[in-house]
């Protein structure tokens, strides 16, 4: 319940302060829970980012503001926090489809994007599989890309096609994907593909090779076909899992992705028993250790 009250509150917050200076610092700490955890969470639970809905929210009510004819539009883009005619133009004629002047003189169809409502339900009562694993830090080898958080959900899976349409599967079979953010902030981490590190082995160019810290790890199996099973067991993780949980809380900005040999399933990736995991550091809350 703490989650979803949490966004709940966030969304008011948001609301109550949409044509002021917002930033994801901000809601998080009037929630009071880490931006970083908090940005993970909001995407999981909402489908897009705190960034994104707050765009989208302002590009609506700027939509609204045109089509009422009274304010000029250099001040409604000022007011929902674009600096010039231009990027606020831009912006506006992807999500509308028009141009603000068009709206403006036109009768057209704008948008609309109401507040998110959470609502709660009943839900549970079954089992979700997870285990708590010490594991000591280990080294791989990896083909390595930063990525914004916004959009991630559709470049990550592009940047594994691209990874072995140029032949990289030969060095790096992908036993690993990793989300690294050791800043635990809400722009931009590091995705690896990567496999357990050879120290004889050459590293060639164009791949890194990277140390994963010695965590205690949250680790959660998936079984089914690629990748909606995995992003099954990820939303579970949010709408579940955490917040039942009471005992941990999430200790770094590190989250890691095993897949099994595709080659031991008849259908490798999409077949109905293709077996991987997915690894979230925890520690135990403070108020739960003596």
């Amino acid at each position: 319940m703490e989650w979803m009250e949490a966004i709940s509150k966030a969304i008011r917050y948001i609301e109550e302060h949409i044509t002021e200076e917002l930033t994801i610092d901000m809601i998080a700490e009037h929630v009071n829970i880490s931006s970083f955890y908090f940005q993970r969470g909001f995407a999981m639970l909402c489908g897009f980012t705190i960034a994104e809905y707050i765009r989208k929210r302002r590009l609506a009510l700027a939509g609204g503001d045109l089509a009422a004819g009274e304010e000029k539009i250099i001040d409604i883009a000022l007011k929902y926090g674009y600096d010039s005619p231009d990027s606020f133009t831009k912006a506006f004629t992807r999500f509308h489809g028009v141009t603000p002047t068009t709206a403006r003189k036109e009768q057209v169809m704008l948008k609309s994007f109401a507040p998110l409502k959470i609502r709660l339900s009943l839900e549970g009562g079954y089992l979700m599989e997870y285990k708590i694993v010490k594991k000591e830090a280990f080294t791989v080898i990896a083909n390595e890309k930063v990525f914004p958080y916004e959009g991630a959900k559709e470049t990550v899976p592009r940047f594994w096609q691209e990874h072995f349409q140029a032949g990289k599967g030969k060095t790096v079979m992908g036993m690993y994907g990793i989300n690294i953010d050791e800043k635990m902030g809400h722009d931009t981490f590091e995705y690896l593909i990567a496999d357990p590190y050879n120290p004889v082995a050459e590293v060639p160019e164009g791949f890194c090779v990277r140390t994963i810290p010695a965590f205690t790890w949250a680790v959660f199996p998936s079984r089914g076909s690629m990748p909606n099973a995995l992003q099954d067991v990820n939303t579970k993780i949010f709408t579940e899992w955490l917040p039942a949980l009471r005992e941990y809380e999430f200790a770094a900005g590190y989250c890691v992705e095993y897949y099994d040999d595709p080659g031991k399933y008849p259908n490798g990736t999409l077949d109905e028993k293709y077996y991987c995991e997915i690894w979230i550091p925890v520690r135990q809350k403070q108020q739960e250790q003596k």
